[in-house]
């Protein structure tokens, strides 16, 4: 078996219950973290993400009973909220074609492109709700290597899906035609080894 520093970062990484509430993630740890979700695969270069951070620990106290109560919301250092892109990746938006526009071709492969991809995903684009399903399937590629990247670095994380998703969105006064709750994720350091 190879054995390397991803493969210990993977062995350190696991689902943390209870972060040490006294410590918190030093600004340029935590913008690695995110630079790393930034940088994560996605499907059409949509980038159908946007991240939240949430460090006020009011916020995050209104925010735990929305989470099954679950003490990750609050004890963590940072509480990333990942949202799914709605309305940016209809082509109607105009951010699909913008998206595109970043690779060097001439327009009618442009125009060409945007088609195909508005043809492809006819049934995805069709509401927000098969939207949604999509682009929060995409937001786990960037949680993941978030959650990667923070073991590499000896930080640990907590996927949470158990969340009132609704009553979250409200709380956060979010438009949901643009963005909707997709996961939402802590970090900081665990408190038991």
């Amino acid at each position: 078996m190879i054995e390397n520093k991803f493969t210990e970062a993977m062995e350190f990484r696991h689902a943390c219950k209870l972060f040490d509430e006294n410590k918190k993630i030093p600004d340029e740890e935590m913008h690695y973290i995110l630079d790393m979700g930034r940088r994560s695969p996605f499907s059409f270069g949509m980038e159908p993400w946007k991240f939240l951070v949430i460090t006020n620990q009011e916020l995050k106290e209104k925010l735990r009973p929305l989470c099954w109560d679950q003490p990750q919301i609050t004890t963590s250092s940072h509480l990333v909220i990942i949202l799914a892109a709605i309305e940016n990746v209809k082509p109607e938006s105009g951010i699909p074609l913008k998206r595109f526009s970043r690779r060097a071709m001439p327009q009618e492969k442009l125009e060409f492109y945007t088609q195909i991809y508005a043809n492809h995903l006819k049934d995805t684009l069709s509401s927000d709700a098969n939207i949604y399903c999509w682009t929060a399937r995409q937001t786990y590629i960037a949680a993941t290597n978030m959650m990667s990247a923070a073991a590499y670095i000896g930080i640990d994380s907590c996927p949470i899906e158990g969340f009132e998703k609704e009553n979250v969105e409200r709380l956060l006064e979010l438009d949901t035609t643009k963005y909707q709750v997709a996961l939402i994720l802590p970090f900081g350091y665990r408190v038991n080894p």
